[in-house]
């Protein structure tokens, strides 16, 4: 009996890494080198669209095409994905006047989901390169390119890795994930997480519902959730961050901040002071910690406050507010806790 469950569970594998192995494999590969593509147009229903930069010689579109329900163990062979395509899909891999156009989308809108199929370009071009890349309901990768992009998914995730230049990006639910790029970053999710990593520039992210986590950032940086939490460590420059109803947990901050939550706590260590800090809070608890020795133009109030020794201090100070001069003055530093408790340190 073991050994019969030890063959079933073998064949299953290997039927499995076959399966696995068939839709790695690209359905029909276009070369490009040699054309100069400085274009890329991409559209597709349901499937996924990659971007990302080769050597001269190599640059090519893979177009992958597997059944829609491959998740449910279909298994479609090549004679039946061509017969499907023929009879109802548009799909169309072209070059001209250095745009590549790659297009796919099904010639009727309510065809019957057991005759659907899912299809996918990898795009492989020169460095230098803008993209207007759509699909309904597939991920959309970009990496090592330089110029304009913008890309739009209905349900799919949006991953960026070292692009350069103006980008725009948008996802009705996906996750949004930009690492070491820089310039212009425009991204939105309307349900999703976003992280953003080792960026520079002006980055402007939102989301209506996931959390934000921001690491190693400089520049002129805007992240704002409706509903999640915002992390944010290592930036530089000027950060304005807000959430509606989540918490504030930021660390490392060398930078000029704006931020603020309506329901949750704030928590913000600041190693180096800007021009302005200024935290708000409807209800939450605030703790901010600035850097010791200072200057600072005080305007704190809260429903309690409680602070380390303000030393050198001239102005109004009591346990729910504290308005005035730490060191002769400098930093401008606006709190607002509201009905919440406000914890001042230094360090």
């Amino acid at each position: 009996m073991k050994r019969i469950l030890l063959i079933l569970l073998v064949s299953c594998s290997c039927s499995m890494a076959w399966a696995q192995k068939e839709y790695e494999t690209p359905y029909s590969t276009k070369s490009l080198a040699g054309q100069h593509v400085s274009e890329v147009e991409a559209t597709t229903s349901g499937g996924n669209v990659s971007v990302e930069s080769v050597g001269a010689g190599q640059e090519k579109i893979e177009v992958f095409i597997w059944p829609s329900n491959r998740n449910k163990g279909a298994s479609v062979s090549k004679e039946e994905i061509q017969k499907r395509l023929d009879e109802y899909y548009d799909l169309s891999v072209e070059v001209a006047g250095n745009k590549l156009t790659a297009t796919a989308k099904p010639r009727r809108q309510n065809m019957n989901w057991k005759n659907g199929l899912s299809i996918s370009f990898r795009i492989y071009t020169n460095k230098n390169i803008v993209t207007h890349l759509t699909t309904s309901g597939g991920n959309i990768n970009l990496k090592a390119i330089t110029g304009q992009q913008r890309v739009t998914t209905s349900g799919g995730n949006i991953n960026i890795d070292n692009v350069k230049g103006k980008l725009k990006g948008t996802t009705s639910g996906g996750n949004i994930d930009v690492k070491d790029s820089d310039d212009d970053i425009d991204l939105t999710t309307s349900g999703g997480n976003i992280e953003a990593n080792n960026c520079t520039g002006k980055v402007e992210l939102s989301t209506s519902g996931g959390d934000l986590r921001l690491v190693n950032l400089n520049g002129d940086i805007k992240a704002t959730t409706s509903g999640g939490n915002v992390r944010a460590n290592d930036i530089k420059g000027d950060l304005n961050a807000h959430t509606s109803g989540g918490n504030v947990d930021m660390a490392g901050l060398a930078c000029n901040l704006t931020t603020g939550t309506s329901g949750g706590d704030i928590k913000v260590a600041i190693t180096t002071a800007g021009k302005f800090i200024k935290i708000g809070n409807s209800g939450g608890k605030i703790d901010l910690q600035l850097p010791a020795g200072k200057g600072y133009d005080m305007d704190l109030s809260a429903d309690k406050i409680k602070a380390d020794d303000l030393g050198n201090f001239k102005g109004k100070i009591d346990e729910k507010e504290i308005n005035g001069q730490v060191n002769g003055g400098g930093t401008q530093v606006k709190v607002n806790a509201n009905s919440g408790k406000l914890v001042l340190t230094f360090k």
